[in-house]
């Protein structure tokens, strides 16, 4: 007998080939049966008729290594489709991690990853040390599939102790990280992370320790990965965001050819009103294909929007002159911001040219005020500070800080929403169908008051699938599980086939999108995060068994951690 029967569903099986109608059998957590009609009887049978039945969605890049400890699920990604996430990237990880190492790797996540300081001080009890160890604590206790890639910044500071931020390794210290990295994949870890970019501080306003590490520090420890079956590597550097240089270049081909495994970096982002923009962020995977490595492009779906918040202050502190007000404790950042000689100094610093790329923010008459709590700033909710300074009669820099003091800096703010008309879609179209480029990026788990990235899958099908129609479905549906499994290399997942996990979604193609965005204080310590609805997600199954039923959680948890070799196979940097 069969544990669960999907009938009369359209089957898009991952791969791309036209939907057909038809019924899926699941046994022993396994997809045993595909056909037009499946005579064996089941102790569940699901009539989906008028529904598309899909395999679960796989998100490559996400941050929920502390979220999962007080939420099994990886809300809102299951809600949306998600039925395997993969974290510890940008070089971030809770493991390896010493009793001295844990306070400065709480900190550092709460500043560069955004996620609250007392929800991660409430939600973490630090009952381990090695990755190893790590990972045992989600055996049995998660709702989905979970693989994790090593973060250098924990290497880092296992193996150099305070001066991991901003010392330059020794070749002995560089042994040891890469000694510890073998420990790691060893116990199961997917793959090694780091990042460069220069956005990356820790809770100090320090660089991350990763980011003091040499050319030679780096191609060893990806060297290191060479070793160990079905392990991959993900990386960023400043280019990820304003350009690659041919030294970037080099240093991500180097590091792909002396793991033999593609390189993915996060996020290229395509603007119509840019178009030759994502070409040159493009040649890096141009020119390490042209050396036998790979290097690819993660990018989203849709166009991406943040929330700026002058209480986390991430973004906001890389304008000349705001980092040290940024760091003061809340009382006096409050004081700071009501000063008109502090504003003045904020303002200046913001629109000089040393601003750089972030300059474009100084525009303060723009931003929306997405979000607001005082009740004196009610009026405020929806306008642009520019109309809220015009009514009350003042500038808008001023305004804009007054409307933050009195909302004690929760202020929800959103540069001016582009890129989401249909030449936008056109564009980003071309580039989910590079060889060199995978849909994902979506950060799920982290910037919890700047974005809501669990919203990639849905706003494809809803709008990429439906509205624009840039995409066919079951083209759409590929990119967000075949495409994606086979770049890590993952074991039966992706596709609906026989022998394949019953990791699976039924949705409603008619109206399957994303809600907006909210707060939504559900965090350990009551803190808060944005999330958003999904809607046209019916079902979602992992392993056979239902985790999500419309919209909620069932409190199944039938996940599995991914482990290297075991769960994933080798994909090699040539192939493709």
């Amino acid at each position: 007998m069969l544990d669960l029967l999907i009938r009369d569903a359209d089957i898009v099986d991952g791969t791309g080939v036209p939907a057909s109608r038809g019924e899926v059998g699941v046994k022993d957590g396994r997809i045993v049966a595909v056909g037009a009609h499946i005579d064996e009887l089941a102790s569940k049978t699901v009539d989906a008729q008028g529904l598309t039945l899909a395999p679960g969605f796989v998100d490559l890049h996400t941050h929920y290594d502390a979220q999962l400890f007080w939420d099994p699920t990886a809300s809102p990604s299951v809600q949306h489709g998600v039925t395997t996430v993969f974290g510890g990237n940008c070089g971030f990880t809770l493991a390896p991690a010493a009793a001295e190492q844990q306070d400065y790797l709480t900190r550092m996540l709460a500043r560069v990853e955004g996620m609250p300081l007392d929800a991660l001080r409430a939600g973490l009890d630090w009952q381990w040390s090695s990755f190893g160890d790590w990972l045992k604590r989600f055996e049995g206790h998660i709702a989905i599939n979970a693989g994790f890639l090593v973060g250098h910044s924990a290497l880092r500071l296992a193996a150099m102790g305070d001066d991991a931020v901003g010392g330059t390794a020794t070749p002995e210290q560089i042994e040891r990280m890469v000694a510890l990295l073998d420990d790691a994949l060893n116990a199961g870890a997917l793959g090694f992370s780091t990042s460069q970019s220069h956005t990356h501080n820790d809770g100090a306003g320090q660089p991350v320790p990763s980011r003091a590490a040499s050319r030679d520090e780096l191609v060893a420890l990806a060297a290191g990965v060479r070793r160990h079956p079905g392990t991959t590597l993900e990386a960023i550097v400043p280019g990820c965001l304003s350009g690659f240089t041919d030294d970037e270049i080099a240093l991500l081909t180097d590091m792909s050819l002396a793991a033999d495994r593609p390189l993915n970096w996060n996020v290229l982002g395509v603007s119509a009103a840019n178009p030759a923009g994502h070409k040159g962020q493009l040649r890096a995977s141009e020119v390490a294909a042209e050396r036998g490595g790979r290097v690819v492009a993660l990018t989203l779906p849709h166009a991406m929007t943040i929330r700026l918040s002058f209480l986390t202050g991430f973004v906001l502190d890389g304008l000349p002159g705001w980092r040290d007000t940024m760091h003061l404790p809340v009382p006096e950042r409050l004081k700071a911001l009501a000063d008109p000689q502090v504003r003045r100094r904020l303002n200046e610093g913001a629109q000089s040219e040393a601003a750089g790329i972030l300059r474009g923010l100084s525009h303060w008459e723009r931003l929306i005020l997405v979000e607001t709590f005082a009740p004196e700033n009610a009026d405020a909710t929806g306008c642009s500070v520019g109309e809220v300074a015009a009514a009350r009669g003042g500038e808008p820099f001023d305004t804009l800080c007054d409307i933050v003091v009195a909302d004690e800096l929760r202020t929800g703010l959103m540069p001016p929403r582009t890129g989401d008309d249909a030449a936008d879609w056109r564009a980003r179209a071309q580039v989910w169908r590079h060889p060199d480029a995978v849909i994902g990026g979506s950060d799920a788990g982290a910037h919890l008051d700047m974005m809501c990235g669990a919203i990639y899958t849905t706003s494809l099908l809803g709008q990429g699938v439906r509205e624009h129609q840039v995409v066919t479905l079951e083209e759409a549906v590929r990119l967000i599980t075949d495409v994606p499994a086979r770049l890590y290399g993952l074991r039966d997942r992706g596709r609906i086939s026989p022998g394949c996990h019953a990791d699976l979604v039924l949705f409603d193609p008619a109206t399957v999108d994303h809600g907006p965005e909210r707060t939504r204080y559900d965090l350990p310590a009551g803190a808060p995060r944005l999330v958003a609805d999904a809607r046209g997600i019916a079902s979602v199954w992992v392993g056979g068994v239902e985790v999500c039923h419309d919209g909620a959680a069932t409190g199944a948890l039938p996940g599995a951690v991914l482990r290297s070799g075991r769960d994933t196979e080798t994909v090699p940097a040539g192939a493709r």
